[in-house]
């Protein structure tokens, strides 16, 4: 794949180097000419002098023969102007923008582009640490109306399989995390103290899963 980033930051250059460490080519862009020292001396991509949403500059970063397009430069108005730029003129779906912001994030999130908001991701991680109950969002859909959970389960869940935990609490269960890794489970799967639990599920449905798996079970 070809990836196209605008911002050489601490997040573009490390998202650049992941990139090519995985074997995909890469195109960064950025005003500071500076900033490409971050890429280090093997890095093997295009460096590009300028905006990511100047119609030359994108077409010398490879844009027409782009598989994705991240936006992560510091300025929320940059990120967004070059990501519509992207999906609009050059047709790019794969695209991904970076918000500081978190109410211009859902905004446009609504809009169809994909953001990061910076503020109210390490705000919900830090949260998520100091106070472990309830659930905090991972991913939403475009229309704000489904979302990706990481939710509180009580310990007296522990012992309970999937399958009973998705019908008690009218959900599915795509994933969990144990000991740090990821396991799809089946319907016998079962519920381990430790365990991590994602849960997709309507917004409105939210308040009830977050009642019913911080409570035991009833039978």
């Amino acid at each position: 794949m070809h990836i196209v980033i605008m911002g050489c930051g601490r997040v573009g250059s490390n998202l650049a180097r992941g990139l090519e460490r995985r074997g995909h080519s890469v195109s960064i862009i950025d005003m500071d000419i500076d900033a490409f020292r971050r890429l280090g001396p093997d890095f093997r991509g295009r460096s590009i002098k300028g905006v990511g949403f100047d119609r030359e500059v994108l077409l010398k970063s490879g844009i027409e023969e782009a598989d994705g397009f991240a936006a992560v430069s510091s300025g929320d108005n940059s990120n967004i102007l070059a990501a519509r730029v992207v999906r609009e003129t050059f047709e790019v779906s794969n695209v991904v923008a970076r918000i500081y912001d978190p109410g211009r994030a859902e905004v446009y999130e609504r809009l169809g582009i994909p953001t990061v908001a910076t503020v109210r991701w390490a705000a919900d991680q830090v949260l998520r640490r100091l106070l472990p109950a309830g659930s905090e969002p991972l991913w939403r859909d475009p229309s704000g109306s489904v979302r990706l959970v990481e939710v509180h389960t009580a310990r007296s869940w522990v012992g309970k399989t999937v399958a009973q935990i998705e019908k008690s609490a009218s959900t599915r269960i795509p994933f969990i995390t144990r000991l740090g890794q990821g396991i799809v489970p089946d319907a016998a799967t079962v519920f381990q103290d430790g365990d991590l639990l994602y849960a997709a599920v309507a917004d409105e449905h939210l308040s009830a899963l977050e009642s019913v798996l911080e409570s035991p079970p009833t039978r």
